[in-house]
């Protein structure tokens, strides 16, 4: 707040302009303390015959006192006493505000919808492009890679990550409630019971099973390998700082059984660097996903790679996420 005191001829003029007060709403609390006290030095030494009280709401009010007072009005009789509670700015994404197709969705089929995460399709996106990486290396030098191989792990990536994220939420319903990102989640919610979030993991791995055995019998093999790892991810957190790292094997095997549906075995030689590369970009852009849910996860008991690494201040987590990032690059490169 701020007054300006302007003399006119033998009286004095005393307009209030109360920018601060109005704009207390956007001042950091530490500093109204001081601008109460500045305007309580400022204002105590006054006072008039016939005080008028201003009030805050109204910066362009007057007050003139008699010419022969040698006292200003006093803002209050009382020190002015800004806000110091502030409302709680809101959690934005910058990604589209726009509806998607599954709020549109029927009520009773929504929730599954949900809980596949159908409305952020970005997650299989991220599961499927280690596939492609490994398909395209594997293609005849100078020829496309195979479209029917491509459309059949299109197909696996969509169902599978589907079952992962109901996996996940399986294991942590009882964390999800908790945070405040996912406690609206269906299982977290009680949209859905436990026994209908079972049921359709049934009917995801059926379809992702049958994706599957329409490979050849070495990618079966090594493809029903991953499951192990899809199934403890969400156990992870509770007993490592490195669940990130866990997700990266297991979102990452796409590099290992692109190359081999289409050669028939795994070039190791190439497709485990492309493989390790593909596990550093997941702990990278996981790792910096986690960091929004670091206060809720202190509270609920949750380990992250996010609070591995910040622990020590924000310059080692910067240098911690910059080798996982050059490693990332490292292993697609050395990969070819």
């Amino acid at each position: 707040s701020c007054a300006i005191f302007l003399r006119v001829k033998e009286g004095l003029l005393l307009r209030n302009v109360i920018s601060l007060a109005r704009a207390s709403q956007c001042v950091r609390s530490p500093f109204v303390p001081l601008i109460n006290a500045a305007l309580s030095r400022s204002l105590s030494s006054f006072s008039c015959r016939n005080q008028t009280l201003l009030d805050h709401r109204s910066p362009s009010s007057l007050v003139v006192c008699k010419p022969r007072a040698t006292h200003l009005a006093l803002l209050s009789s009382k020190p002015l006493a800004l806000r110091t509670t502030f409302p709680v700015i809101e959690r934005r994404s910058f990604l589209s505000t726009k509806a998607s197709w599954v709020d549109k969705a029927p009520d009773n089929l929504k929730p599954y919808l949900l809980l596949a995460r159908m409305d952020k399709p970005i997650g299989t996106w991220l599961l499927l492009w280690p596939c492609f990486w490994s398909i395209a290396i594997a293609a005849p030098a100078g020829g496309l890679p195979n479209f029917i191989i491509m459309t059949q792990f299109a197909v696996g990536a969509f169902v599978m990550r589907g079952a992962g994220c109901t996996i996940n939420d399986l294991w942590d319903r009882d964390i999800d409630i908790k945070v405040e990102r996912t406690k609206t989640r269906p299982l977290a919610s009680k949209s859905l019971t436990t026994y209908q979030g079972i049921s359709f993991l049934t009917f995801q791995l059926s379809a992702g099973l049958c994706v599957l055995l329409s490979l050849n019998l070495y990618s079966i093999v090594l493809g029903a390998a991953s499951m192990g790892l899809v199934i403890v991810y969400p156990l992870m957190k509770r007993v490592t700082d490195w669940p990130q790292l866990v997700l990266g094997l297991a979102f990452n095997w796409g590099a290992l059984l692109g190359a081999s549906a289409v050669l028939g075995h795994c070039p190791w030689e190439v497709c485990l660097p492309l493989y390790l590369g593909g596990v550093a970009w997941t702990l990278l852009y996981d790792t910096i996903y986690a960091f929004q849910d670091i206060e809720d996860d202190k509270l609920a008991g949750v380990r992250s790679t996010a609070r591995y690494i910040s622990a020590n201040g924000p310059d080692k987590a910067r240098l911690a996420l910059g080798g996982f990032a050059a490693a990332a690059t490292g292993g697609v490169a050395l990969a070819g």
